[in-house]
């Protein structure tokens, strides 16, 4: 029985690859291919980027990045995930190099759950974040309306709708109530 192989990917061939309209991950060097967001998770990942992004700017935090931005979070092999919305320290921001990929988490990760996303796959993605140094993941669940925050592995909160996200020492003096968000 011959040996099949399968050929890993660098975050440099992934940056450099030719634009197809489909969004890409590079998990552990393997390519993973994501079907464009639907309308409702985009107004979702649009109205906490806009609200996060106008909060870190007014207070000179940081920097917040769109999704679609890709943040190098393993290497050897590579592994460059996306979130919807993320937000990086003015330190740490201003210490990087703009070109290609962040070098490393977001200090917060926002993740908004697809229909075609798994539970498992969700959660392994937010743990991934915590894993490479994220200080807070928030994850958006339009279906159930509810937002589950990682703070740390043994450290998760389960927000409803009448619950407002708190930045903590994260992002200082940011809240968002989760009505305004679905």
């Amino acid at each position: 029985m011959a040996l099949q192989t399968v050929a890993t990917m660098t975050a440099d061939e992934l940056l450099v690859m030719p634009h197809n309209g489909y969004r890409y991950e590079l998990i552990k060097g393997e390519l993973r291919q994501m079907a464009p967001a639907g309308s409702q998770h985009g107004r979702i990942a649009a109205t906490i980027g806009i609200r996060l992004g106008l909060f870190v700017e007014n207070n000179d935090l940081g920097t917040t990045y769109a999704a679609e931005t890709g943040f190098i979070i393993d290497t050897a092999p590579d592994t460059v995930r996306a979130p919807d919305a993320s937000f990086v320290s003015k330190e740490r921001a201003e210490a990087i190099d703009e070109e290609g990929f962040f070098p490393g988490a977001p200090d917060l990760a926002v993740e908004v759950v697809s229909p075609n996303d798994r539970a498992s796959e969700v959660t392994e993605k937010a743990f991934d974040w915590l894993r490479a140094g994220a200080k807070m993941v928030i994850v958006l669940d339009p279906k159930t309306r509810i937002a589950t925050v990682y703070r740390g592995f043994d450290d998760v909160r389960v927000l409803t709708e009448g619950d407002t996200i708190d930045g903590g020492d994260v992002v200082p003096g940011w809240k968002l109530p989760l009505a305004d968000v679905f």
